[in-house]
């Protein structure tokens, strides 16, 4: 699958089969993540990979919205060292998100609402904060992974040189 085809085509999903990741795939994962771009090239990110049902279970605690973490074949953590950026961190996320599209695994990105909790929880040193998990794992069988929710056009979405446009959301 090429790139372009990988970003329209992606889709998160919270069903995940119990089937694991080979290893040389997590492998190309964490290599897309780690070459995302990083603001002055200072490279803010790391990464805790979580398979263990345990942690996984443990690691489900911080987050309200987590229940589904559980059930991935793989949750990876995404870190911010201190001073660390949010954008930085999210490309890191979404490269790994779409280089594991591309090998047929879905994703979810997740809140760790509590975030004192995953940061112990992971063993982040103090100072280090969670950015957003990322569960993954192949798609379960049946699942529709579109929720029947169609995505807004382009055409919708896009302002050229202003926000003049009378048909925009909030005019």
């Amino acid at each position: 699958m090429d790139a372009h085809q990988a970003i329209v085509s992606k889709r998160d999903t919270r069903h995940f089969a119990p089937t694991p990741i080979a290893e040389d795939v997590l492998g190309r994962i964490l290599q897309a993540g780690r070459m995302a771009g990083s603001s002055k090239n200072t490279q803010p990110v790391r990464f805790v990979v979580l398979r263990d049902p345990e942690r996984l279970k443990e690691i489900a605690a911080c987050g309200h919205y987590a229940t589904h973490v559980p059930g991935c074949a793989v949750a990876i953590a995404v870190i911010l060292t201190p001073g660390g950026g949010q954008f930085d961190a999210g490309r890191a996320a979404q490269n790994m998100m779409v280089a594991a599209w591309s090998e047929g695994i879905s994703s979810c990105p997740t809140s760790m609402h509590n975030a004192e909790c995953a940061r112990i929880t992971l063993g982040a040193p103090e100072g280090h904060s969670v950015a957003i998990l990322l569960a993954m794992g192949y798609v379960e069988e049946g699942r529709s992974i579109h929720g029947g929710r169609q995505r807004r056009s382009v055409d919708d979405l896009t302002h050229w040189d202003r926000w003049d446009d009378a048909r925009a959301e909030g005019k």
